[in-house]
């Protein structure tokens, strides 16, 4: 059993491969996925009260950058990681990391270990 069984993992993403390679990885770490999603208002929506233990944040999605979706996070006292193909955690404030694209199933597990220490 993985120390990460049963999490509740928010993915916003809005590449639909990328988001789907991510979901597997998440569930083969024993993760309940919420989404993928694809677009900041839904996940915003998510944000503000459903049951997350955690997310993974692309910080571009679309036109749009999930800034709205860290604040509402870290409101709630939900801890997420940035996931990004450049050096951007350090544009979404209380971010616990970066998950850099590409990534591998290793680089996820240790972004995990970060949320849940």
């Amino acid at each position: 059993m993985s120390e990460f069984e049963g999490k509740r993992i928010l993915v916003l993403e809005d590449e639909p491969l990328i988001a789907m390679i991510l979901e597997d990885v998440l569930q083969d770490l024993g993760c309940a996925v919420v989404g993928p999603v694809y677009d900041v208002a839904e996940a915003e929506a998510l944000a503000r009260d459903a049951p997350i233990d955690a997310a993974i944040l692309d910080i571009h999605v679309g036109d749009h950058t999930s800034h709205s979706v860290a604040e509402r996070f870290a409101e709630r006292g939900v801890p997420f990681v940035v996931a990004s193909g450049s050096d951007e955690a350090g544009e979404l404030p209380g971010a616990a990391g970066l998950l850099g694209k590409p990534f591998n199933p290793a680089m996820v597990k240790l972004a995990l270990e970060r949320l849940f220490p």
